[in-house]
């Protein structure tokens, strides 16, 4: 295998896995603070569809970002206040949330569009463009390493850097201050956080917003970044992906984000195997090569729910007594 597609691979990985690692951390900051989110997918949707239609209609791109992200934190803050203020089913809202997304999506897009359920395209202007690419060029010069580095880790956009640092933040959030010791005790053992006078659905609400401003940025990333409109359904289940990612990495940052990156491999390795002969085998068709990224979220989930232990107050709404 040649450096240039060592490199190639490496950073296709990198800018597949971005909405994947951004709704993990989503998922993390929700049910580490104990509210079950199965709604990531449809946050995600929703918010990839407001920022492709503020976006081609302005032609801006922070009004875009606003749309996405007010979108993405008032469908977590209908989470909070059907789950949280009213002790709703988390599953059952979580699912209808991405239910709803998924039809209202398409039904606004094609009366607000005509075409299908699709936006117009964005323009270049509103598009994520590259950064670094002045140190790609210069890394392409140094021998041995450099077309792979350049390749790898240089020249991509804003989101793909931010989520990596995304990943570090939420750590540090959620091991090393106050709000994080108080939102994990929140998922382990509200009743005791009660106790001591800090409000249960306070942190709840908070964590839920959070949660939303990181599916903003997932859903926004993939109609910035990777589609130049928005397209129904395009989100091709990666808000479960995400999910099985956060359990495999037991509701942490960092492992989440080493499962993001596995899943995010296999997408781009599936691109690179199409039409590509192995051996023994021969050519394997596409649509096998396609479905490795869902066949392993199915294996993972399968394999390993049973062993991650989830926080103990996961999916419990907390009735403080009186």
């Amino acid at each position: 295998m040649d450096d240039v597609l060592i490199g190639t691979l490496i950073g296709s990985t990198l800018r597949v896995s971005v909405p994947l690692i951004l709704c993990a951390l989503a998922g993390c900051l929700s049910e580490r603070s104990g509210v079950i989110d199965l709604g990531l997918e449809g946050k995600m949707l929703l918010t990839a569809f407001a920022t492709a239609s503020v976006g081609a209609v302005t032609g801006s791109l922070a009004l875009a970002l606003a749309a996405a992200l007010a979108v993405g934190i008032a469908l977590s803050m209908l989470h909070g206040y059907a789950c949280v203020t009213h002790g709703g089913d988390q599953v059952v809202l979580g699912v209808a949330i991405t239910m709803m997304a998924a039809g209202l999506s398409v039904v606004l897009g094609i009366a607000w569009f005509s075409l299908g359920g699709q936006t117009p395209p964005l323009p270049d202007a509103v598009r994520l463009g590259g950064m670094l690419e002045g140190a790609a060029t210069v890394a392409k010069q140094l021998p041995m390493v450099g077309p792979t580095l350049a390749l790898a880790l240089l020249g991509h956009n804003a989101f793909v850097y931010g989520a990596l640092l995304a990943v570090v933040a939420v750590w540090w959030l959620l091991y090393r201050t106050r709000f994080g010791l108080r939102l994990r005790a929140t998922g382990e053992n509200p009743t005791m956080v009660d106790a001591a006078g800090v409000s249960v659905k306070a942190i709840r609400y908070q964590a839920l917003a959070l949660n939303g401003v990181l599916c903003a940025l997932a859903g926004s990333y993939l109609v910035l970044a990777m589609n130049p409109s928005f397209i129904p359904h395009m989100t091709a289940g990666r808000g479960f992906m995400a999910l099985a990612a956060m359990v495999f990495g037991k509701w942490h940052p960092v492992g989440a984000l080493w499962a993001c990156l596995l899943f995010g491999f296999l997408d781009a390795a599936s691109i690179r195997l199409q039409g590509v002969a192995l051996p023994i085998v021969g050519q394997v068709p596409v649509q096998a090569i396609q479905a490795l990224p869902y066949v392993l979220t199915v294996v993972l989930l399968a394999g390993f729910i049973g062993r991650a232990v989830a926080p103990k107050a996961l999916g419990r709404p907390y009735v403080k007594e009186r």
